[in-house]
C-alpha cells in the first residue's frame, strides 16, 4: 500500500484537500503541505486543527516551503517527507516538473488541470498531447502511477462519462458537460478559481463536434437550461481540459464543455478584455515599468478562498448524455449539487474550492487501497468509475442520476 500524501500548492483548492486527506488519514497517512509561501501552508493546517479534522492522531500533518519548479528541490523533498503519493494543487505551471519529479522519484503523482505553457495561450488541441502524453511511455516502462485531472472538470465529469458508457449506454452520441454556479459571494467582481487561470481559458473555444476539433469564440454561443435544485441558468460553449482526453477515450460523436455566467459577469469580463487587461503579454508604464496586465488584475481581484465567509447558493455540475440503450433511445442527466454555505461550515471553504479539492482525495485514497494503483499514466475516464464514485458520496459529493431529464434546448449565437 502507498501512504504519506504530499500538497503541492496552498491555495483555496489544496485548503480543501488537505482537510479531506486529514479527515482519512488513517488510510493516507502523514501529510505534508508544501508552497513556495510556507506560511500560507502553516494557515491552513490551523484551519485543520481549529475544525479538529485530524483522524488519526498519530499522523503527522506538516508544512514545507518548495519552488515547484526546481525539480531537484522537489525530489529531495518527496525522499525527506516519505511521501509515495504526490497531488499537485499548484498552478498548472509547474505540472511537467513535478510529474517528472515523481517519475525520478518513483511515486504516485495527480493533478487537477492540464500544464500550460506561461507563455502560450489555448494551443492548438489535443492539449494533453503537448505535454503530459509524452510521458506515457516511460510512465509505464518505471510503473508510476500518474492520475491526469482528478478534480471535478476535469476528473469527476470524467468518470461520469466512463459510468455512462458502463452502465447506461450502449451508444453515446453527445455529451454535454455543464458547470453553473448560482451562488452569491457579495463581491462586485471576482472569480472562483486562481484569476490568472481562469481568465487565460477564455481566448479560444476548442470543442469536439461531430469527431473533430471546432474552434469557437469565447462567449459566442449559449443556452439556458433548468438545472436540478438551482433552477434556469445561462451556459456559454467554453474550451475546457477534460474534451482534450475524452476525445480520445470515449466513443461519442460530439462532447461539449459550457460553462454558467450571468450577465454582470460577462459584461464586466468584456470591459476588462476589450481594455487589454486580461492579456498576459507584459507592457511598459509611463515609468518604464513592465507589467503584465493579466497579474495586476489577479492582485486586484478578490483571493477565492476570501469569498467563503458570506458565500450563498449552491452549485452543479454534470453531464447531459444522449444516446441509445437496447436499441432505445436514452437520456440522462448525472450531476452533483453542493452548498457553499455548508463547505464553509465544514472547511471554511466555498463549494467551487470543494468541488475541485476533494475529488484528488478519493482518488489518492483508491491508489493508497490499490484500485487505481494502476502503474501507468491515465485520465479519469480510463479507470472503474466505481470506486471513485462511492468513496465520493461518502467524502462530500454525492452522485445523483436522472434518467428522465429536462430536454437539452437548442443552443444559440450570442448577437455580438
Amino acid at each position: 500500500m502507498k501512504k504519506n500524501v504530499l500538497i503541492v500548492g496552498a491555495g483555496g483548492v489544496a485548503h480543501v484537500a488537505a482537510h479531506k486527506c486529514a479527515q482519512n488519514n488513517n488510510v493516507l497517512g502523514d501529510i505534508c503541505i508544501a508552497s513556495r509561501t510556507q506560511s500560507k501552508c502553516d494557515a491552513i493546517i490551523e484551519s485543520i486543527k481549529k475544525k479538529d479534522h485530524l483522524k488519526a492522531k498519530t499522523k503527522k500533518l506538516y508544512s514545507r516551503q518548495l519552488n515547484a519548479l526546481d525539480l531537484e528541490a522537489a525530489k529531495k523533498l518527496i525522499q525527506e517527507t516519505n511521501s509515495h503519493i504526490v497531488i499537485n494543487l499548484a498552478q498548472s505551471y509547474v505540472n511537467m516538473t513535478l510529474l517528472q519529479a515523481c517519475i525520478d522519484v518513483g511515486v504516485a503523482y495527480m493533478d487537477t488541470a492540464i500544464h500550460e505553457d506561461p507563455d502560450k495561450v489555448c494551443e492548438d488541441p489535443p492539449w494533453y498531447a503537448n505535454y503530459e502524453w509524452k510521458k506515457l511511455d516511460i510512465c509505464k516502462e518505471k510503473g508510476i502511477t500518474a492520475i491526469l485531472g482528478a478534480g471535478f472538470d476535469p476528473g469527476v465529469v470524467n468518470a461520469y462519462c466512463a459510468l455512462a458508457v458502463k452502465h447506461h449506454f450502449d451508444k453515446i452520441d453527445t455529451i454535454d458537460i455543464m458547470d453553473v454556479n448560482a451562488g452569491n459571494h457579495g463581491k462586485y467582481f471576482a472569480t472562483n478559481f486562481d484569476p490568472e487561470i481562469n481568465f487565460r481559458e477564455f481566448k479560444k473555444v476548442w470543442t469536439w463536434i461531430d469527431r473533430k476539433w471546432v474552434m469557437e469564440k469565447v462567449h459566442a454561443i449559449k443556452m439556458v437550461y433548468d438545472f436540478p435544485v438551482v433552477g434556469k441558468q445561462p451556459v456559454y460553449l467554453n474550451g475546457h481540459d477534460e474534451l482534450h482526453s475524452l476525445w480520445k477515450n470515449i466513443d461519442a460523436n460530439s462532447i461539449r464543455f459550457w460553462m454558467g455566467f450571468g450577465d454582470h459577469y460577462i459584461n464586466v469580463f468584456s470591459v476588462l478584455t476589450n481594455l487589454g487587461l486580461t492579456s498576459e503579454q507584459p507592457i511598459k508604464t509611463a515609468e518604464g515599468v513592465e507589467v503584465v496586465p493579466l497579474k495586476v488584475i489577479k492582485a486586484i481581484l478578490p483571493d477565492p478562498l476570501s469569498l467563503a465567509p458570506n458565500y450563498t447558493g449552491k452549485t452543479c455540475i454534470g453531464n447531459y448524455v444522449k444516446g441509445t440503450k437496447d436499441g432505445k433511445p436514452k437520456e440522462i442527466f448525472i450531476y452533483n449539487t453542493c452548498d457553499h454555505a455548508e463547505c464553509y461550515k465544514e472547511v471554511e471553504s466555498q463549494a467551487i474550492c470543494y468541488t475541485a479539492g476533494v475529488p484528488p482525495v478519493a482518488a489518492a485514497m483508491l491508489i493508497a487501497r490499490g484500485d487505481w494503483d494502476v502503474n501507468h499514466m491515465v485520465n479519469v475516464e480510463e479507470l472503474d468509475p466505481d470506486p471513485f464514485i462511492a468513496i465520493l458520496d461518502k467524502i462530500g459529493l454525492p452522485t445523483i442520476v436522472h434518467e428522465n431529464p429536462i430536454v437539452l434546448p437548442e443552443s444559440e449565437r450570442v448577437k455580438s
